[in-house]
């Protein structure tokens, strides 16, 4: 149950669904995100779901009976979409909350639903919800144009209002973009021919229309360009750390590979791939999806050397530790005394301690060394030295 349940009348839809906007989210991602905060951004939240229904769902029916529906097909079903998946994680959001019984990890949660990407598989995964809002209300706002729906379309002023806080978002969203902010400046000089002309008493509907589109279009593009920018920067970010790790690790491997060609007959011929040959960490996204198919491949590889080169090392130390149980056993059942069994002993620690060591060999000579010191049955075993003789033979002679 979300706090717009109990805060929020349930009597029908909210007055004026097609002026109201998103609501700003509290806090930051990996914060728990104060109670007070959060209970008044869920009502909010939860009264901008209905209310964007309510006009997305007019808009639809306006559509739908406009001359050629299928010019805003497309606009629509992405509203839609990204209306849905914001309905998803607000659900989402609302059983965390508990009706307020979230504590300081469950609001901590709430932040990363807030601030984190959405997770629906139908594309709307790229943003996060406070993207995915203004984004539909950059979409509902141009097709309530472009289809003539808002009341408030014959004045002027309110429009030209609107105009002015849909550029500072496009503003906001530029950043540091030379590209982006040259298309918002542009923009907004058009707004401001638009308004003298206005003001002067000129008729501006068809041309203020146009820009309506176009910053509508404009805002869309650049939530978007953002989302992919800090995606690509998490994907390069994740690239160096990789990169890093991988060349940290390759001097091991050198090592354990000559380790191995050192002590070992017969090693496996692999090479340790060179971490530096594969350059620099790309910044375009074409060149980071190459790179870090790459970073996969050597990664692979160093799993294999590893494996290849460690495997006859830890084998040649399992054999070793073998050999010694199995004197541990010769001397406790009485093999040791034999000489074949003590020959086959000094064969076997021979062979284990010779440099390079044949594994194969070692491997042949400790199953048979555990051969020659199984216990014998009971008939074929001799006395061991100093026990006391068999019962019935005390008198003989």
């Amino acid at each position: 149950m979300t706090p717009a349940s109990s805060a929020t009348p349930a009597a029908g839809p909210p007055v004026a669904p097609r002026t109201q906007q998103a609501p700003s989210a509290p806090g930051r991602l990996g914060e728990a995100i104060p109670a007070a905060e959060l209970y008044d951004y869920l009502s909010r939240l939860e009264e901008w779901l209905r209310a964007r229904r309510t006009e997305l769902d007019r808009l639809d029916a306006a559509a739908q009976a406009a001359a050629s529906p299928e010019t805003y097909t497309a606009d629509m079903l992405l509203a839609m979409t990204l209306w849905q998946a914001a309905r998803t994680r607000a659900d989402e959001m609302g059983v965390v909350w508990d009706s307020g019984r979230a504590d300081a990890v469950g609001r901590e949660k709430i932040s990363q639903l807030v601030w984190g990407r959405l997770s629906s598989p139908d594309g709307s995964s790229l943003v996060s919800l406070v993207e995915a809002t203004r984004l539909c209300d950059a979409i509902v706002s141009a097709l309530r144009t472009r289809l003539s729906f808002d009341p408030n379309a014959a004045d002027e002023v309110a429009r030209f209002r609107g105009l002015r806080a849909e550029l500072a978002r496009c503003d906001e969203l530029a950043g540091s973009d030379t590209t982006a902010r040259g298309r918002v400046e542009k923009l907004r000089e058009r707004w401001t021919r638009l308004r003298d002309k206005a003001s002067n008493g000129a008729d501006v509907t068809g041309p203020l229309t146009e820009l309506e589109a176009e910053v509508a279009r404009t805002e869309r593009d650049l939530i978007v360009g953002a989302s992919e920018r800090r995606e690509l920067a998490r994907d390069r970010k994740q690239a160096v750390e990789r990169y890093a790790a991988l060349e940290a690790r390759e001097p091991s491997l050198r090592e354990l590979a000559a380790r191995c060609r050192r002590e070992i007959a017969a090693p496996p011929r692999l090479a340790v791939p060179d971490v530096s040959r594969l350059g620099e960490v790309p910044a375009d996204r074409a060149g980071l999806d190459g790179f870090l198919t790459r970073l996969a491949t050597v990664a692979r590889a160093f799993d294999t050397v590893e494996a290849s080169y460690s495997a006859p090392l830890r084998e040649r130390a399992e054999l070793r530790y073998r050999l010694d149980a199995y004197r541990v056993r010769a001397d406790t059942n009485g093999r040791s005394v034999s000489p074949t069994v003590r020959s086959g002993l000094a064969e076997a620690r021979a062979a284990g301690e010779a440099v390079p060591c044949d594994v194969v060999l070692l491997r042949f000579l400790v199953e048979q060394y555990q051969f020659l010191t199984r216990d014998l049955p009971a008939h074929l075993s001799s006395p061991a030295p100093g026990s006391s003789p068999v019962p019935g033979q005390e008198g003989s002679s």
